[in-house]
């Protein structure tokens, strides 16, 4: 096989479209996101090779406000502030070949409790939490909220947003929404963590899941409006029931006393991130869903055991105390039922009758993103993260290639296509001199962080490639099979990306403080610094542009955080020009090729916000924030199309010490209410410039 050409500055070629706190989150958002994942050892024990960053212990911070302030112009909209920078000449200059799209004044770093934009731009809140999206489902009331109500209304926290045509259908969309999490000290009066009330508990299993809503586009203006009690409409909740399909539907390892068969199951929690398939459904991938569940220290076995430590399950009580009302979620009861949670969620946005399904075929982890490429024969590849420390990158590769056309025949054959394929692993290699790579974040004598990788096969369909595990095995268990496999451990690989046009890879790694710490693994040229809390974005070319390849180059393009820290880097442009940037999470192009990055958790002391940068030409790394969001909230979503941007803004108000009683945020109704997670359209005013 030829080697590929070692050249990361070419041209792509163009392809066809197709309670130890240590995060900068609040402790409230590890309790309720994730069970506070990042206080507990990483479940991942193996010795793999480390796919890390290599960050100075010490860094040098640039001054938070560094040059300006903010203040508010202009009108709310919709009870959310637009807010821009009061000196302009403070923020990295636009200079006048910035692509189209990207042509904004950057905001500066703030704290605001808004949505703050650049001048010349506006928005509005499009749907809240609690919001009524089907017939009979009644408006919001924070102090009497129902789960008969809360089933029939917009759910809590949304983290994938996608935007569809709505064929046949006027100036309408549909909008799909994921609901990752409930927050419920903030959504709940009265609410007692260690005594949470069955309503309190059957309001946030109805408020997890997803949303299906039709919209009408207002023409002139990036303004959408849902259309309550259209036909289209649809919520998935945790009590939904999903099928299972593909290697490991009907395993013994899925079998419940309540499902007997192992092919069917009530509900999907803690949905990240996402993708749409060319056949226009809609998939969304289950992350944190360990925390869930409680007592893993009932089991005695040690596999059992071994295979739950690997997923992280609590060996007491639940966060939540769900099990308290409903022994699913007491692992001493229903030893299976966290197997029936960590997968790929399909759903038909489209058939409002249709059952959504598990894809087993795609592995079981904490799943970010399931973007979908063609592959240069018609096959459809996967790209999807484990988002936990030390975890690991996969993809999928289906067997048969997609048809296309709208007909029945055509139709089911693509929603057979992720059952029967090939799921792989990654690993990175980097190609300097260890004695080059020293954990200080300085750059290696070839100037880049670079290196080749492959893809190490997992299973395909009944068969499987790991020695002692069978394919089912591999699907439930695929953490412990990609240990077997030697992967290359990284640091929370997060949303990944296919380009539209140059079919490059591209990856969010948030952080990992753990980095390089006394008995964790140190720094190697894919991971470019030691206690690493600000992130990097790595870039990964397929051999031959095509995604089916078995083989690939790799390059980190982005070492985030402050410009000013030598350990930064941003894919060699001028660092005095571009903004700060700390934890990448979810990522998305624009239809000019530029890439858009959603932050979570920013270590830098400013709100989350959304970043575009440019990924040829250049200003090629040339990074600017387009806004941020209110006090305590994540920037998710996002969507960018040329009307509108679309972002859901993430758990506001979630402060520690903040509670309904004493909201964090009046974000987005004002003051005398609590925080209400909600999507938000943004758009250029009548002869403004993106």
């Amino acid at each position: 096989m030829p080697e590929q050409p070692d050249d990361h500055n070419r041209e792509p070629v163009e392809l066809p479209l197709v309670t130890n706190h240590n995060t900068a989150r609040s402790a409230l958002t590890c309790r309720y996101r994730c069970g506070d994942a990042c206080s507990h050892e990483a479940p991942n024990g193996s010795f793999n090779p480390y796919f890390g960053d290599v960050v100075q212990q010490s860094l040098s911070r640039r001054g938070m406000l560094k040059g300006g302030a903010v203040l508010a112009i202009g009108a709310t909209t919709a009870g959310a502030a637009t807010v821009a920078a009061a000196n302009p000449s403070s923020l990295p200059p636009m200079g006048p070949l910035l692509p189209p799209g990207l042509r904004f004044e950057p905001v500066p770093p703030n704290t605001t409790d808004a949505v703050t934009l650049p001048p010349g731009y506006e928005q509005q809140i499009v749907l809240r939490w609690g919001d009524p999206l089907l017939v009979g489902a009644p408006r919001f009331d924070a102090r009497r909220q129902t789960a008969e109500a809360q089933a029939g209304q917009f759910g809590y926290n949304v983290d994938y947003l996608a935007l569809l045509e709505s064929p046949g259908r006027y100036q309408q969309l549909v909008l799909v929404a994921n609901h990752e999490y409930t927050s419920e000290q903030i959504m709940f009066y009265g609410y007692d963590p260690a005594n949470p009330t069955r309503e309190q508990v059957e309001v946030a299993w109805a408020a997890h899941g997803m949303s299906v809503v039709a919209v009408r586009a207002e023409r002139g203006s990036g303004r959408i409006h849902p259309l309550r009690g259209d036909v289209l409409n649809r919520r998935i909740t945790a009590t939904t029931p999903i099928e299972f399909t593909g290697p490991a539907a009907g395993s013994a390892l899925l079998k419940t006393s309540a499902d007997p068969t192992g092919r069917t199951v009530l509900g999907t929690l803690n949905n990240c991130g996402g993708g749409v398939t060319p056949w226009g459904t809609v998939l969304s991938g289950e992350e944190n869903v360990n925390q869930y569940f409680a007592n893993a220290r009932a089991v005695t076995d040690p596999l059992s055991a071994r295979r739950l430590a690997r997923y992280g399950l609590p060996t007491g009580a639940s966060e939540r105390k769900w099990e308290r009302f409903d022994d699913r979620f007491d692992i001493s009861k229903e030893p299976n039922e966290v197997n029936r949670f960590g997968w790929v969620v399909e759903i038909d946005p489209y058939d409002p009758e249709s059952v959504p399904r598990k894809r087993t075929a795609l592995g079981r982890f904490k799943h970010e993103a399931a973007e979908p490429r063609l592959t240069r024969d018609g096959r459809v590849a996967l790209y999807m993260g484990d988002d936990e420390r030390f975890d690991y990158l996969y993809k999928y590769v289906s067997t048969h290639a997609y048809k296309k056309g709208t007909g029945h025949a055509a139709r089911e054959h693509n929603l057979r296509l992720l059952d029967e394929g090939t799921l792989y692993v990654a690993r990175f290699t980097g190609d300097s001199p260890g004695g080059e790579i020293d954990g200080s974040g300085g750059l290696p004598d070839d100037g880049a962080f670079d290196g080749s990788g492959e893809w190490i096969p997992l299973a395909t369909g009944s068969t499987s490639h790991v020695p002692g595990m069978t394919a089912e095995e591999v699907c439930v268990f695929t953490r412990l099979a990609a240990d077997k496999a030697g992967a290359t451990k990284m640091d929370r690989p997060e949303d990944v990306e296919p380009h539209p046009r140059t079919g490059r890879v591209y990856v969010a790694l948030t952080n990992n403080k753990d980095r390089g710490a006394a008995g964790k693994a140190g720094a190697d040229e894919a991971n470019p610094r030691n206690g690493n809390k600000h992130g990097h974005v790595l870039e990964l070319d397929e051999r031959n542009s095509d995604a089916a390849s078995r083989s690939f180059r790799w390059r980190l393009m982005l070492v985030c955080g402050d410009p000013d820290d030598p350990s930064t880097y941003f894919a060699g442009f001028d660092k005095e020009q571009v903004s700060p940037v700390s934890c990448p999470d979810n990522i998305a192009f624009d239809e000019g090729g530029n890439l858009w990055i959603a932050t979570d958790g920013n270590a830098l002391g400013s709100a989350d916000g959304l970043f575009a940068v440019p990924v040829t030409g250049e200003h090629r790394g040339h990074v600017r924030q387009f806004l941020t969001v209110p006090r305590g909230a994540e920037t998710c979503g996002p969507v960018i199309t040329g009307e509108r941007i679309l972002i859901a803004a993430q758990h506001p108000g979630e402060v520690d010490g903040a509670s309904a009683e004493k909201p964090a945020s009046a974000w987005p109704d004002g003051p005398g209410t609590i925080p209400r997670p909600s999507i938000v359209s943004v758009w250029a005013e009548r002869g403004g410039n993106r």
